[in-house]
Parts: C-alpha cells; structure tokens; sequence
C-alpha cells in the first residue's frame, strides 16, 4: 500500500518508516525543506500548505509530527506542544478530505489525554476525556482529523503510553539512572505507568490500517498494566542494578512542574479496540517489553 507519513524524521516515523519499507509498502515522507528525493513531498504544516495532488493515490496518511512534550511547560512553549500537534493533523486532514478516494487517516495522540491522575480508574477508549493541559490539547489534536472524518475518511487516534525502544529519547532518559546505579521509583510507585514495546507499536500501526473495524481512539498500551513500581523493578532486574532509590513526588514538581504528573499520575488505560479485533501482543507485560528494549 501507499503510505504517506508525516513526523519521520523523529524516533517512531524512522522506526515506522522503515518498518512499511521493509514489508514491501511505499512510503511518501512529507517535509518542511526542500525535498531531496522522489518519495518527498514538501508542506508547510503552519501555514497550512499541502497540495492534495501530492496525495493522491494514497492508502493511509498518518501523522507523527509533534514538539517533544519533556521540556519545561512555559506558556510559550505550551503554544509550541499544541500548534505543533493541531497545525501538522489539520492540514493533513483538509487535504485528504479533497480527495476522490478518502484514505485511512491515522493520527498520533496520547493516553494523557485521559487527565493527570486517573488512580485505579481502567481507561479504555469508551472514558471521558479528563482535565489539564494535556488533555485539553489532545481533544484538539483529535479533533483536527475532523475534516478528513466528515470526508469519509476511516480516522484513528493513536492513544499512545511511553514506547519503550532501545534508541527512544524517552527510554534512554528513563534508564540512565538505572544505568548509573541510582534508579527507584517515582513518588509512591503505586500509580499506573502506560508503556508499550516499539515492537507492538509498529505492529499495532499496521493492525490499524489494514483492519476496517478499527476507527475512533485506540489505546496502545500494554494489555496487563505496570504500575510504576513494578516498572522499576522490572527495569532494574533487566539492567542487574538496584533500585533503591525513590524520587520523591515534591522533588519531581519542583524540578518539572506540571510535567511531573506525567510521571506521577495514574493512568491504568487499556488496549481494549486492538484486543476486540484480535490483535495479539508481542510483549503483553513489562518486563519482555523492557528486553525487548535493551535487546
């Protein structure tokens, strides 16, 4: 199939990218330069500038653009979060929606949609959105696809936990501690921490696009939750150094600010729209994810 993928110059559209290729898919990389190569297409998602033409044909548009959430959440930079999410989903929607042929419109979105701090609650894609910065940006971010649903296009938001792969920004900052001898639970450890191994990631992303049951949001977790204790232990283990060391939840929002409850809080979401159209994970618990990520 013809894929068009915007956001593959960060770690999950490189990953993505070369997943497609490797199966025999051809992949069209929108980009902000000028292209370099037939398989690039150039747009100017803050303008938004996409010709429709350079989609035509096309069988699935996903988009994977969005400025890196783990920086300090200034008022200038919240604007950056969410331009960089809603600016990027709605011109690649407003162009689908003109064509003759309505793709599968995939979009990138985020379990923090479902509020800071969720406790025991289970979070499936049927609960309500919460409350908070985050969450409000992903009501935004999915409802930029808009153009292309009312276009007839099957649209999915990617409600997606922490993806644990071996040159992940975010996993490399997680195990660095570990690493160093000094890692340990955050805060209480008891809160529900979502992860995924980028294994199951790409694959949930084909599942995705190729299954026609499958449209709304879609939680990519790992279907037996980890609460952040037993990450800890679990990454501890797999790396052979201990975990003695807590961080304790006021030195955690001192330093990170709202950004802390992203680590702090509670989010006990699971994958229920991929398990009821039988996808089967590869790594369904923490700790073969985690091998899998240090493999």
């Amino acid at each position: 199939m013809k894929y068009v993928l915007a956001g593959s110059s960060g770690f999950l559209g490189k990953a993505l990218a070369s997943d497609l290729v490797a199966a025999g898919h051809q992949v069209t990389r929108l980009v902000r330069r000028e292209p370099s190569q037939p398989s690039e297409v150039w747009w100017d998602p803050a303008r938004g500038q996409l010709d429709p033409r350079a989609l035509e044909n096309a069988d699935i548009l996903i988009n994977l653009a969005g400025a890196n959430i783990g920086q300090p959440w200034t008022p200038t930079y919240r604007a950056v979060i969410r331009e960089s999410r809603v600016s990027t989903t709605g011109t690649l929607a407003a162009a689908a929606a003109q064509l003759d042929r309505p793709p599968v419109f995939i979009t990138q979105s985020g379990v923090g949609g479902y509020g800071r701090d969720c406790g025991d609650q289970i979070l499936t894609e049927e609960s309500e959105l919460g409350e908070g910065f985050l969450a409000d940006v992903v009501r935004l971010w999915e409802g930029a696809a808009d153009p292309a649903r009312e276009a007839g296009c099957r649209v999915i938001a990617l409600r997606t936990g922490v993806v644990l792969g071996h040159s992940a920004p975010a996993f490399q900052l997680m195990s660095l501690p570990f690493r160093l001898g000094a890692g340990g639970r955050l805060g209480s450890g008891k809160q529900y921490f979502p992860v995924v191994s980028l294994a199951d990631w790409l694959r949930a992303v084909r599942h995705c696009a190729e299954n026609e049951q499958v449209s709304g949001p879609v939680n990519v977790t790992l279907p037996e939750p980890a609460t952040n204790a037993e990450f800890t232990k679990a990454l501890g283990a797999a790396l052979h150094r201990p975990t003695l060391l807590p961080i304790p939840s006021v030195l955690m929002t001192t330093l990170l600010g709202e950004f802390a409850w992203e680590l702090l809080g509670s989010k006990r979401a699971l994958p229920d729209a991929l398990l009821s159209t039988s996808f089967t994970f590869t790594h369904p618990t923490v700790a073969p994810a985690l091998q899998s990520a240090l493999a």
